[in-house]
């Protein structure tokens, strides 16, 4: 597995720091299911102490993108389909509680941030699906309703889902995917107000990814 791509830090604000920067990478699938993780590279590849990366790695495991193994080292959670099923019901639930939120308070330059977040390039220079594209589009999303209690929730079931979502995007089946079919669907349908269209989009792009995992095992 490559070395994953994590950005060297600002020696300002390093606890919140090396938190964003690592929670970043594993919502965008740097890391896979069953992969160690060590302190110390994280803190060479931050460019930081241990101290701020022990703090960081304390809030990924409360939210379970790592856990601790009984050789006390640290490690993404192993393939799972049980756990797997379970997020995929997680963010459908959670996810249509924010997009009904961002129904109600989406404004005109909501709807123009969204719209250039899609205009944007999707793919990266390989021509993969570009997990930060995503990602950005559906924070941007769910952040239209300000919900304090929800949209950490949310945060929190992406980091855990990144490990299988890296396993999508660098399968040959990851050419074939429209990367914002269904956003544009969901931007329309919040535009007019729609609220059967845009649920039904965002199941839709939900669904997608787990279908695959699901029907395929995960498994190259």
């Amino acid at each position: 597995m490559a070395a994953p791509d994590i950005a060297p830090l600002d020696q300002s604000s390093l606890r919140d720091g090396a938190y964003a920067a690592l929670s970043d990478a594993f919502a965008r699938g740097a890391y896979a299911p069953g992969d160690t993780v060590s302190l110390r590279d994280l803190a060479e590849r931050l460019g930081v102490s241990m101290t701020p990366v022990r703090e960081a790695v304390r809030r990924l495991v409360a939210e379970g993108a790592l856990v601790d193994t009984p050789r006390r080292s640290l490690a993404v959670p192993a393939w799972d389909e049980r756990r797997l099923v379970e997020l995929k019901s997680a963010r459908l639930a959670l996810e249509r509680l924010l997009l009904d939120q961002a129904l109600e308070r989406a404004t005109p330059d909501d709807l123009a941030t969204l719209r250039a977040l899609i205009a944007a390039p999707g793919r990266d220079a390989d021509g993969t699906p570009d997990l930060r594209a995503n990602h950005a589009f559906h924070m941007a999303l769910y952040r239209i309703g300000g919900s304090a209690v929800i949209l950490p929730m949310v945060r929190a079931l992406w980091l855990q889902y990144g490990a299988y979502l890296g396993q999508v995007v660098h399968s040959p089946a990851a050419a074939d995917v429209a990367e914002h079919e269904f956003h544009h669907r969901i931007v329309d349908a919040l535009a007019r107000g729609d609220r059967d269209t845009a649920h039904a989009a965002l199941t839709l792009d939900v669904e997608r990814s787990f279908q695959f995992l699901l029907s395929e095992k995960g498994r190259p």
